[in-house]
């Protein structure tokens, strides 16, 4: 099995650096590489070049929306494996029907419990939770 990756995608640096605390026990206990983008540009670039199983996506980024980049993830056959959460502070009904229309697998409003977070992240990378 390859390499198990995340990538948090946020242009906001502590949002960032809560997820790197959040996600830091699946770096430690198995092995996940976590990589961090700020922007829509670098997010993609990284996506198609490291190929993770996850990507945390904001979607108010600046250079390219997180929308858009859902969509092109979604789109590259390369990523077909890839789960995008998209993670954002608009929470209304077409916020959602947006996110959910550019191929997210997932919807998520800030706040958010990291824990929840954890867990579902463990369940899409496929690791099994310890009693």
């Amino acid at each position: 099995m390859s390499e198990l990756k995340i990538l948090i995608v946020d242009d906001e640096p502590h949002i960032v650096i809560l997820l790197e605390e959040v996600f830091e026990l699946l770096e430690e206990d198995y092995g996940v590489e976590l990589l961090t983008a700020m922007d829509g540009e670098k997010a993609l670039a990284l996506a198609v070049e490291h190929q993770p199983q996850l990507v945390i996506l904001d979607v108010m980024l600046p250079k390219i929306s997180g929308l858009a980049v859902c969509q092109r993830i979604k789109e590259n056959p390369e990523l077909a494996n890839t789960t995008v959460i998209l993670l954002t502070a608009k929470g209304q009904q077409f916020d959602r029907q947006a996110g959910l229309a550019a191929g997210a697998d997932c919807y998520v409003t800030k706040p958010f419990g990291p824990r929840d977070l954890l867990a579902q992240a463990k369940g899409i990378l496929g690791i099994e939770e310890e009693d």
